[in-house]
């Protein structure tokens, strides 16, 4: 599971790459891309708020956008960011699930100082695809 930002790859916004061999690793890797604009040091973040939610869609791509947003979401509601993220996907049925559970940070609690206010999770070159390494993803946030 790995991400990287993608330079000079959208104007204005943020891009990045997300991978993982399971589905689920590749939507752990975004999630870790996304936090990562806009919190300083998520990893050294020691507040302990437990949040689940729940998404259903009936596209894959569609699911990975909806799990991003509800991410921005909760930042922007609930001054909140997810960490220590686990999720569940059942793609068996349709539509499909998603079951997430996470430690969140407290923005401006304990230091955790937004670096980048992300506004939305865009469409704009939003695609996944697998191949023989895995699942891959590429995602552009609207800053």
């Amino acid at each position: 599971m790995s991400f990287r930002y993608l330079e000079d790859f959208a104007c204005a916004d943020v891009a990045f790459e997300a991978t993982g061999r399971t589905v689920e690793e590749m939507f752990l890797a975004a999630a870790e891309a996304t936090i990562g604009v806009m919190l300083e040091n998520p990893r050294e973040s020691r507040d302990g708020e437990e949040i689940r939610f729940e998404l259903v869609e009936d596209d894959l791509e569609m699911l990975l956008f909806d799990f991003l947003q509800e991410i921005i979401y909760l930042k922007d509601s609930r001054r909140l960011l997810p960490l220590d993220i686990s999720v569940t996907i059942g793609r068996e049925t349709s539509p499909m699930q998603l079951a997430a559970r996470a430690r969140c940070a407290t923005l401006d609690s304990q230091g955790n100082r937004l670096l980048t206010d992300v506004k939305a999770v865009t469409m704009h070159r939003f695609a996944i695809r697998q191949d023989a390494g895995g699942w891959n993803a590429t995602v552009v946030l609207d800053v």
